[in-house]
């Protein structure tokens, strides 16, 4: 099978990590008798450098006529003094918003050669945790109104929470299918005790779960779903909620594992197309060392291959070989402990690609 993939390398760590990723998809293909092509283009702050804007009309456009898209990171101190709507962040939004990505998936799971990393106590996660959050990506107060008016105690600003029924809807039938693959349990997060958008978020939550009889349905207003995430994370298969809330949640839950370095995400719209990009940020101040982790854009690329290409014995072999090579005690520096062989990141994508 031959595939198109948008490749955006982004800013910082950004393509470094996405090289070692690539590396990966290359063996998987020479392995699996499939061809991955690649176009790379500009996003963030590489691409407000060039263009004066962070995500060019013809990286949309591109990614638009591609199979999946891979991105690396975004962002850096260089761009932080620029106003809002020219930051390298906006590009993740337009690619969002521009490719109709609506779920958000990121896994938070704690792999049990890294249970020392993580900083709860051992009875709390015993041999390691799976939790999946489901986080809406394109509604809510990041894609709401917002502005700055006369206030009575000077300037104000203000950003808006708003969310449809059919933006409810979708995400939630995401939420529990992942759930009917998972443990059949799904929790979702709102604060319907104090918002509106809320009140209708959990409305909407329960109507479809009419459909999904076999998933157990509960609530859990946010703030307690923070707590309870450091408290009692097993507890948790698959959280549904919106889109701040999955913002804060998501990266809660990841650095329960242990690190953020170790934790990939999909974007998914309707259809199979989706966008793939590790959780971690552009790291500005390792760049350029080869001390950044790939493994959460080698995983990410795992995710690639099982929900947009339905190359499932493909995506476990790459998830095979990245806990091989956990397992043999090979480590980067944001998961290094007493006893293991510490590895640069070029390294890292080397053993992988290896064990494959």
């Amino acid at each position: 099978m031959r595939y198109r993939i948008a490749v955006i390398p982004g800013d910082g760590i950004g393509p470094e990590v996405i090289a070692q990723a690539l590396k990966v998809l290359d063996r998987v293909g020479e392995k699996f008798n499939h061809t991955f092509q690649y176009t790379q283009l500009l996003a963030g702050g590489c691409a407000i450098d060039a263009t004066g804007k962070p995500l060019p009309e013809e990286t949309l456009e591109a990614c638009k006529k591609s199979d999946a898209v891979l991105l690396g990171a975004v962002g850096g101190y260089k761009w932080d003094t620029l106003p809002g709507h020219l930051r390298p962040e906006r590009a993740l939004l337009g690619l969002r918003g521009g490719l109709g990505l609506y779920a958000n998936l990121r896994p938070a799971i704690l792999n049990k050669e890294l249970k020392d990393a993580c900083p709860l106590k051992p009875e709390i996660v015993g041999d390691g945790m799976d939790i999946m959050v489901v986080r809406e990506l394109t509604g809510g107060m990041y894609f709401g109104d917002r502005g700055r008016r006369s206030g009575k105690m000077g300037e104000e600003a203000y950003d808006t929470e708003a969310y449809s029924v059919g933006e409810v809807e979708r995400i939630a039938r995401i939420g529990f299918e992942i759930a009917r693959k998972r443990g059949f349990r799904l929790t979702s997060v709102d604060k319907a005790n104090v918002l509106e958008s809320s009140r209708l978020w959990r409305e909407v939550v329960v109507k479809v779960s009419m459909d999904y009889p076999d998933v157990a349905l509960d609530h859990m207003y946010v703030d307690n779903a923070a707590m309870q995430l450091v408290r009692n994370p097993k507890q948790f298969d698959v959280i549904v909620t919106t889109n701040m809330f999955g913002d804060i949640l998501s990266d809660e839950a990841s650095m329960i594992t242990g690190s953020i370095g170790m934790l990939p995400s999909a974007s998914l719209g309707d259809g199979s197309f989706g966008m793939y990009e590790p959780i971690h940020g552009s790291a500005p101040d390792i760049a350029g060392q080869d001390k950044a982790n790939p493994i959460a854009t080698i995983l990410s690329v795992a995710m690639m291959l099982r929900y947009t290409f339905n190359l499932v014995r493909e995506a476990d072999a790459v998830e095979a070989a990245v806990n091989k090579v956990l397992e043999d005690g090979y480590r980067t520096g944001d998961i290094m402990s007493p006893g293991k062989t510490l590895v640069g990141s070029e390294k890292m994508g080397q053993l992988i690609v290896e064990r494959l």
